[in-house]
This record gives C-alpha cells, structure tokens and sequence, in this order.
C-alpha cells in the first residue's frame, strides 16, 4: 500500500491541503507513497506553532535542548535499518551507502551539535575600567529548506545546530525524498518533544517553499540545493533583512599531480566523480590530470568506472543505484547528448543501464567518461549532478589552477600530490570553500562549510552554524567615570 505522508504542524501530523503528489521508488519507477502541498494556511499555522514554542525551548539550558537532540539521535539508531532503507528506496542510492553515510550521518549532527550547543561560548573584552561581553541569542522560528540527493543528512545537518542554539524550526525536504523526515517528525512525536519545536512541511518548492520563505514570521532561511533557486530566494528577501546561509551548486575539480600516489589517486577521483550516482554536491566531476601521466590515468580510470556495478540498490554488491527521478534521468542524458555535440569523445558509459527484474522500469545511468572537450564548453561549465566526469590535461601547476577555476562555482576541490608543499601552495589559490589535499568527502564537523561566486552563500558547520542561528549582541559595562 502506498503511505499517505502528511505534515508535522504543532506536534500533530496533518494531511496536506494541496495538489496531491506521488513519490517514485527511482530503482523501480513506481509510486511509493504520496502527499499533498502545505498550502499558504499550513505554512503560517507551522510558524505560527514555532514562534510559540521559542520562548519556552530559548529559555531551556543548554544541556537541556542537547538532551533531546540526543534522545532523537538514539532513536534514529536504533532503527538505522529502517531509516536507511526508507532512503534508499525514495532517493534509489544503494542500501549499503545510505546504512554506512546517511544515517549514520544524520545520528551524528544530531549528537555533534547537541555538544556544540552545550559549549557555545560568547567573548568578553576587558579594558579601562569597562567591560564588554557578547550575548548570541537565538532569532526565532527558522526555516531549513534541504534537498534530495542526501535527505536525512542534510536535513540533520540544519535543523541540530538550529535547536540547540535555542531556536524553534520549520522545515522542508525536497518533495522528491520526503520518506525519512517524515519518519523523522513521526520519531520526536513519539519521544514527547514540545509541540512546535521542529515542524515539517511537505510540498513542492514552488508552493510550499514559497510560501515558507516570503513569510514574514521567520527570521533565518538555511536553504541547500540549486544555485538558480538560492538566487530566487536571495531576491525575495532582499528587502527583509534577514539572515540568509545558501549552499548552493558545484562544478568541483579533481586535480592529479605527476608526483600523486598513483593508485591512491584513481581510487579519490572514482570516488569522487561517482558517490551516490555522483548526485552530491562536493563530487569532482572535472578531472584535471598532468599531461605527463594523462594517458595511463586515462586508462586506469576509465576501466576502473567501467568495473562499476549498477544495478538494484538493495543489492550489496552494487555500486550505484538509480538516478532520482524521471526528471532528473532526462537532464542527465540531456547533458551527455550535449558533450557528444560539443565534440567530446564518450570513453564509457553515455547510455541508460536496463536492470532486470524488480528495477526493469528504474532510472540507471552508466557511469560515463568523457574527454576532448574545453575548460569553456557547457559540459564543463554546466553543473550535471549525475554519473559523468569529464578529463582534462594540464601541463603546470599554472594551467592546473587556472582551469579549476574557470567556473563560476567554488564549492570544493582536491588536489592529489606527494609534494605537500605544492598542496598547500595550490590549495590557497583555488577558489573553493574546501580544498582537500590526497583525500575527499572527509569532513570534520567542527570546520565551516560553504562555496563561494555561485556556490553560496555564508558557513555551516561547527561554531559557524551557531553563529548564523544566533544574534550577537555586545553589552558594555563601565564601574569607573562615565565617558
């Protein structure tokens, strides 16, 4: 039977007034579940819930609201085998990748920010018989808008750091892979959580977003996703002066020095190009290689992406799953067809995969290599978010730099060296809110994250998330002559 997913408004889970959606299993193209819009009145009924419940949730202690984070955290893990199958199926990444990162991902943020928020400090500047001290007091009721590609990860990821710096919390996951935040919002009814605290509503961007973003009781919006949407919300709350974090797009480089481990390099740049069906933000879908070793990269590389195994995600042995939906399919195989134009030679892939069976009907794409193409073309301007990867030869490390940052996003890059000098050297000059040096996708949560041009705005992460929940406010006091 399908499951009729509705929102939590107010500590009550409430069916949706609007246009009724399904929700498609990728792996298997069919109807999961469905729901309908949050329209206009659910939207101010969710905020209306939060603005009631800050006082009593900002006046909790600290150790407090952790306890609750927390108590959730554990929840999620001990039904870890439900929330990651509920992923894999509304999102058609494999089974294996959503038990080990997404779940385990989102049980983390949760207990990460819980401490976070425990030793939140402010600073204190003493001098000439004054003192002043910084208060960081929470806004309100915020909003967490998050995507598909990663849903209980990044969902996590926003609202964790937003309760624990004492703030209440409207959120919406993509309408794509709404299945684990409504498990999510079924989990903090169970464990008794205050009515009002976190609310989630379900529902298209156009609809729901819309109305969530222009509404005039919320006084933050963390949002992920494209860079085309950030800019729409960016301009609605260009006269609202408020506080905005948008990470946003990616065209990340993948740079290969002649001097880099080898092996240690392909196994990164595989990795890095096809993770999740290389529908996360940070993949490395531009592989500059030094012209000296370009040809056996070449080679290693694209036998190595041939040996990929696409198929079933319930399957252990798979390594990449479907695409997440039709819509998403049709853009992928669009921009392939769009490099076979451009001139580009198709080293593998550049098709759909037909899976027998139970996925007879999914949405798979092989993992596609292509080379021949210019820094400047739509392929390698354009972001895919999908199995494709392009190469480029450079000769110097001048070359190398210039052409990762030839794109107008700056989200991440990596770079792969044994000489540590040039890693730091190049590092510092790539235009990226993340550099990693012979390694990627290894975060530490204490770090700020972020892109910058057209990757984003504002940090997330670390004390740099509780920053942005928070509202600094500096207190003087003078015990000498007034001046």
């Amino acid at each position: 039977m399908e499951l009729h997913i509705g929102h939590l408004i107010g500590g009550d889970i409430v069916p949706g007034r609007g246009q009724v959606l399904p929700v498609h299993e990728p792996a298997t193209g069919r109807v999961i579940a469905e729901l309908g819009d949050a329209d206009a009145e659910q939207v101010s009924a969710a905020i209306g819930a939060a603005r009631d419940a800050f006082p009593a949730w900002s006046a909790l202690a600290p150790e407090q609201r952790g306890r609750h984070l927390r108590q959730l955290a554990d929840a999620i893990e001990a039904r870890l085998e439900d929330f990651a199958r509920a992923e894999s199926r509304d999102s058609g990444k494999p089974l294996h990748l959503a038990k080990s990162l997404d779940i385990p991902r989102a049980v983390a943020n949760l207990r990460f920010f819980a401490s976070a928020g425990e030793q939140f400090a402010s600073e204190s500047h003493h001098d000439h018989g004054r003192l002043n001290y910084t208060l960081r007091q929470p806004l309100g009721a915020v909003a967490a808008i998050s995507p598909w590609n990663l849903p209980l990860y990044l969902l996590t990821w926003k609202i964790a750091p937003a309760l624990a710096a004492g703030n209440t919390v409207v959120a919406k996951p993509s309408e794509v892979t709404p299945l684990t935040a409504f498990m999510l919002g079924e989990l903090t009814r169970a464990l008794g959580w205050p009515p009002g605290v976190l609310n989630i509503l379900q529902g298209r961007g156009a609809v729901t977003g819309q109305a969530l973003v222009t509404h005039g009781g919320i006084k933050a919006i963390s949002f992920t996703g494209s860079t085309r949407t950030g800019a729409a919300i960016a301009a609605a709350n260009a006269e609202r002066f408020r506080k905005l974090s948008l990470e946003l797009g990616g065209k990340n480089p993948t740079l290969v020095f002649e001097d880099a481990d080898f092996d240690a390099a392909i196994d990164g740049a595989v990795r890095a190009a096809f993770t999740n069906q290389g529908q996360i933000c940070l993949c490395g879908s531009r592989i500059l290689v030094q012209s000296s070793i370009y040809t056996r990269f070449r080679e290693a590389f694209v036998e190595r992406a041939r040996a990929l195994r696409v198929g079933d995600p319930e399957n252990a042995d798979v390594d990449l799953g479907a695409v997440v939906s039709r819509e998403h399919f049709g853009k992928i195989t669009a921009c392939i067809e769009t490099a076979r134009q451009e001139g580009g030679a198709i080293l593998c892939g550049g098709e759909p995969v037909h899976v027998e069976g139970r996925c007879a009907d999914g949405w798979f794409i092989a993992p596609t290599v292509i080379e021949g193409l210019p820094s400047g073309c739509r392929t390698n301007q354009d972001e895919i978010f999908g199995p494709v990867a392009t190469l480029l030869p450079f000769d110097d490390e001048a070359q190398a730099v210039a052409i990762a940052n030839d794109s107008r996003y700056g989200l991440a890059a990596s770079v792969w060296t044994r000489d540590i000098s040039r890693g730091h050297r190049v590092a510092s000059v790539l235009e990226a809110g993340i550099v990693w040096i012979n390694t990627w996708l290894n975060r530490d949560l204490r770090t700020p994250f972020g892109g910058v041009k057209e990757s984003g705005l504002g940090r997330e992460g670390g004390l740099e998330a509780l920053r942005f929940f928070t509202e600094a406010k500096n207190v003087c006091l003078s015990w000498g002559a007034s001046t």
